[in-house]
């Protein structure tokens, strides 16, 4: 089943937030903690407090970066 077009943008933000916050969430457990015993664990406890900041952020910040980018980016030239 697929989601119909008009969801583009919160799909777009809600897998760009899953795989930020998953990786982010790895990182720093493994930087604090270490891996080792429990390690999945106490990504997943940040993940689940991750993932809705990310998603949040990307869903209100999308148009700043959208607007940054077309600030900094050449447009495609026409032959």
């Amino acid at each position: 089943m697929k989601l119909p077009h008009k969801l583009t943008n919160i799909a777009f933000a809600a897998y760009m937030a899953g795989i930020i916050a998953f990786v982010v969430s790895a990182a720093l457990a493994a930087i604090n903690t270490g891996i080792g015993a429990g390690f999945l664990s106490r990504v997943l406890h940040a993940y689940a407090i991750a993932f809705p900041v990310a998603f949040v952020s990307v869903v209100i910040f999308r148009p700043v970066a959208l607007f940054l980018v077309k600030k900094t980016v050449h447009a495609p030239t026409s032959r």
